[in-house]
């Protein structure tokens, strides 16, 4: 079988790079990699992405290999029947990663096609770091890296606003595109750029505050061999995801006219206020997932399906988003419970394998965006915590341990707080601390946290009582506990 790539797969045309996409993962490639190609061939938009490691760790060299190309194959419920799709994904031309090819980055900044920048770099992408200077190559941060891109090309078209961007970034925390251009201007004031680009940036480029949703599992390895027959390439770049989609964008008129989903049966929406949809969709969706991971792992499943097909995970997600976390948020109960519903047979998909390891990367950020703000409304509510939340944040703790039952959990998250648990944990078990005393250091780091988390009235009491509870009586039977 061929190789996927620009040789074997003949008569591709060369387009206008009119994309900068920041992050080629996985979601990226059959969201937004996905729509382009859709854009492409249904609405003429003529645009190829060039994709930006945002990250040290890994080259792209599968991407780089196959240039640019992957498939996406795609499965759900359309007007009550089963469909399975398969789009071939070309409009990806370009690979750079500025760790190695700076320069090839910079250069990007005088395309004079170039409209559109994307991104998708997790919860703690956004933010602005002191330590990055505009001379180092590259700098740490996203933001800061993209700072350095826009002031380029600022100077490169003299500040014409017509070379400005529309900057929508993916990132699942609130009010996206408007921290992003805070970190920017953070960025030029800090390193004490001119007013002139503080003001093109300001006047001439567009930042959206955007809302994305959509499974996507990864890598299908039990149907890839069958796949690929279909297809007729060896494709390592395969990725599964729902049909399901949906893309909230709050920006300017100009933005809808330029992107012309209109001529597509793509789910995008343009608003004047995301907000509803955002809290709707990340206290809910995202926050089962979140607090699904370490609960469901623990247990011994890998995938979300099996861990949602059993009736105890099931029941306790369930529980969880119907007696807490709908109870703030501020929509009709009928309207709530439908979407329950609807997330977790979206969960019950048997064809995605979506790996909960996946999901666990970031979890202590996720925890954060995703599931503390419902903590605390539900305990300003209801005078009283949300036990099934504090049970999965039990749960977490106990994931970042590291191991469980003689088995390593590959954990992904920032070093210093991998090596924070690390060191803890160890510490515990060589009885230099004891369980309240690691309980309180940990929900007391307020780098991780944003907030010394002890401060919530019994929160480190219970956390302990969890704890303890899984360590003497197991994952399972703690959770059959908290369900009575």
């Amino acid at each position: 079988m061929e190789p996927l790539n620009r040789t074997t797969v003949k008569d591709l045309p060369t387009l206008p790079l009119r994309i900068m996409q920041f992050g080629g993962g996985n979601f990226l490639r059959a969201f937004v990699g996905l729509m382009v190609q859709i854009l492409n061939e249904k609405a003429n938009f003529d645009g190829a992405i060039a994709i930006i490691k945002p990250t040290e760790r890994g080259d792209y060299q599968k991407l780089k290999s196959q240039d640019g190309l992957f498939t996406v194959v795609l499965d759900g419920i359309k007007a009550g029947e089963s469909i399975a799709e398969k789009k071939l994904v070309t409009c990806v031309q370009q690979i750079i990663n500025p760790y190695i090819e700076w320069r090839q980055y910079l250069d990007l900044s005088k395309e004079a096609d170039m409209r559109f920048i994307v991104s998708n770099t997790t919860e703690a992408g956004i933010k602005f770091n002191p330590t990055d200077g505009y001379t180092d190559v590259p700098p740490n941060e996203f933001p800061a890296k993209l700072t350095v891109w826009l002031h380029h090309r600022y100077l490169h078209f003299n500040a014409d606003p017509s070379k400005g961007c529309i900057l929508l970034p993916c990132e699942l925390i609130e009010q996206n595109g408007t921290t992003l251009k805070q970190s920017i201007l953070d960025y030029a004031d800090y390193w004490a750029l001119d007013d002139g680009f503080k003001k093109w940036i300001d006047e001439s480029n567009y930042f959206c505050n955007t809302l994305v949703d959509r499974i996507v599992s990864g890598h299908p390895i039990d149907r890839a061999e069958k796949i690929q027959s279909e297809i007729g390439f060896k494709d390592d770049l395969l990725v599964a995801g729902e049909y399901y989609h949906s893309w909230v964008i709050d920006g300017p008129d100009l933005v809808q006219a330029e992107l012309p989903f209109a001529k597509t049966d793509l789910n995008v929406k343009f608003v004047n206020d995301l907000s509803p949809y955002r809290e709707m969709k990340v206290r809910i969706l995202n926050g089962a997932h979140t607090a699904m991971v370490p609960v469901g792992y623990l247990c011994g499943f890998r995938l979300v399906n099996d861990a949602i097909e059993d009736i105890e995970i099931n029941n306790f997600v369930e529980s969880m988003l119907l007696t807490e976390v709908c109870k703030t948020l501020d929509f009709e109960e009928a309207t709530k419970h439908a979407f329950v519903r609807d997330v977790l047979d979206r969960f019950r998909n048997p064809v995605l394998k979506h790996q909960l390891i996946s999901i666990a990367l970031n979890s202590t950020s996720k925890f954060v965006t995703r599931l503390l703000p419902t903590l605390k409304d539900y305990l300003a509510l209801e005078k009283k915590l949300p036990m099934h939340f504090v049970f999965a944040f039990s749960a977490l703790i106990l994931f970042y341990k590291g191991k469980w039952n003689n088995e390593k959990i590959e954990l992904n998250d920032n070093y210093q707080v991998l090596d924070f648990f690390d060191t803890l944990w160890k510490d515990f078990e060589a009885k230099k601390v004891d369980l309240s005393e690691m309980v309180q250091a940990i929900l007391g780091n307020q780098a991780i946290w944003g907030e010394d988390l002890n401060a919530i009235q019994g929160l480190s009491e219970q956390v302990i009582v969890y704890i303890k509870a899984i360590q003497k009586q197991g994952i399972r039977a703690s959770l059959q506990s908290i369900q009575a």
